[in-house]
């Protein structure tokens, strides 16, 4: 059966995922707006104190996954940082120029954790590599835990030829996650590809300006009924008197 792993950006977020029985959650921000961003270490502390596994991005800035020696110090730091605010796992992914896994670069940021008491999830970047089974081999070999994958397209209904292909090539070596606009009605369709887990936001959106100088168009919250939903579809059973 496939886990449940729900992206938030606040402790309510974490709440709801603890409620409906999510193994764990991606604590993120701006992930509407850029894909999500690493989140402050007051924010990963107090969504630890929640109590479900949280999973940390390090992520310093939206655009692509090919960064810079000052950038990669940065990384590094906030990997640290994650791990010490009380982070059971780090998501992270780094190019090459080449749309290659940038081995050098993920050998330094793994480095930083344990990786005996601290999983490693490869985000998304890997949905930019032309050859997704030679990346998932590196990523075996660097003993990431997961990867988070589309199967390469806009999203998992999309991709569910190559997300099968991945199952099958990963071979138990290295859990594969589906994710990238899972809507509730494809769930059923994409568990049945054999992925271990399924990722999803549930997000919904607050309407409100922020004025002059503090943005417009509202913020994004997780939304419990979505989340309840991806669940239920999984025929997973949380604790409903949490978190509500």
């Amino acid at each position: 059966m496939s886990a449940l792993e729900l992206a938030v950006q606040d402790v309510r977020g974490a709440q709801i995922a603890l409620a409906v029985g999510a193994a764990r959650v991606e604590l993120c921000a701006a992930l509407g707006a850029t894909g999500g961003l690493t989140p402050s270490y007051g924010l990963i502390e107090a969504v630890v104190a929640v109590g479900v596994p949280v999973h940390v991005l390090i992520r310093p800035r939206a655009g692509g996954f090919v960064y810079s020696a000052d950038e990669m110090v940065v990384i590094c730091r906030d990997t640290r940082a994650a791990v010490a605010a009380g982070a059971s796992g780090i998501v992270i992914g780094a190019l090459t120029e080449t749309s290659a896994v940038d081995v050098d670069a993920m050998r330094s940021i793994i480095d930083c954790i344990d990786p005996s008491t601290v999983e490693v999830t490869a985000h998304r970047a890997v949905d930019v590599v032309p050859d997704r089974n030679v990346a998932l081999d590196i990523l075996v070999d660097l003993e990431v835990t997961r990867v988070l994958t589309s199967g390469g397209a806009p999203t998992c209904a999309e991709g569910l030829a190559e997300l099968g292909t991945l199952v099958d090539h990963a071979a138990g070596r290295i859990q594969i996650m589906a994710g990238g606009g899972v809507r509730i009605p494809d769930i059923a369709a994409i568990a049945a590809t054999g992925v271990d887990a399924i990722h999803l936001s549930a997000r919904a959106i607050v309407e409100g300006s922020g004025g002059p100088g503090g943005g417009s168009g509202g913020y994004e919250v997780t939304d419990r009924e979505i989340a309840l939903s991806a669940a239920s579809a999984l025929d997973i059973h949380g604790h409903p008197t949490i978190g509500w």
